[in-house]
């Protein structure tokens, strides 16, 4: 495929995930000119794609549009494998079985070429199972977090000490081999962060929560980044 035309179904592609994009965004993003982008956007609309938009004002694509078959350039697939094999390796059973579905759908659509880029992958990512019982330990703690369901967790800090605590499950963040939950903290009425792997047990409670605008993964992320400061995996934050 041309240069031209994989950026011509790029740019199908970004109008498709906005409601508009304007023709600086366009040439930043796909690397060009603003002529370039106002020239290939007439020749999109000319084969017949149905854009609506002006020079100055910005484009967007008319509801019902379907695009072709997806084209990956040697790059995405690569970095799509790599990807799918770190969820399988990493994650919990679910994720790592829907990462597999996803990858069979992956090949299934590739070309020849593309698929023998995929199947050449040399990213790899070796299980070597040091944390077995964190797999399950994510299985909970990542339906909790799409259903807001309280969690009870009996947890051992770094010093061996043993807790027991109601959490908010607000989101899931990985630092190489440990997986940490970002959690709202009944006990302590703040945020607090845990290892899976010095979780002791993880059980629904069948309770839920209401996730707000100050007990929320946005507004943890926010204070980090305020702060200037970010978890530490050997002492997850507030233990």
């Amino acid at each position: 495929m041309s240069r031209r035309a994989d950026r011509l179904f790029q740019i199908v592609q970004i109008l498709r995930s906005r409601r508009v994009s304007t023709a600086a965004l366009l040439a930043e993003r796909l690397e060009v000119s603003e002529r370039t982008i106002y020239r290939d956007i007439r020749d999109l609309s000319l084969s017949g794609v149905p854009i609506e938009g002006e020079a100055g004002c910005g484009y967007r694509l008319l509801p019902g549009y379907d695009l072709p078959p997806l084209m990956f350039t040697p790059g995405e697939v690569e970095a799509v494998i790599a990807a799918i094999r770190l969820v399988k390796t990493w994650s919990g059973e679910s994720l790592a079985q829907a990462a597999g579905t996803a990858q069979e759908k992956l090949l299934g659509i590739l070309t020849s070429q593309r698929r023998r880029v995929a199947e050449q992958c040399r990213i790899l990512s070796p299980d070597f199972n040091k944390y077995p019982q964190v797999k399950t330990w994510f299985d909970v703690f990542h339906a909790a977090i799409g259903k807001l369901e309280v969690i009870h967790v009996s947890y051992k800090d770094e010093k061996g000490r043993l807790s027991h605590r109601e959490l908010h499950p607000l989101g899931l963040t990985f630092w190489g081999e440990v997986w940490l939950l970002v959690a709202w903290c009944t006990v302590r009425e703040d945020y607090r962060s845990f290892r899976l792997d010095r979780c002791l047990s993880v059980t629904a409670t069948g309770k839920h929560f209401t996730e707000r605008a100050d007990r929320s993964l946005a507004h943890f992320i926010s204070l980090q980044q305020q702060s200037g400061c970010l978890p530490d995996i050997k002492k997850p934050i507030g233990e």
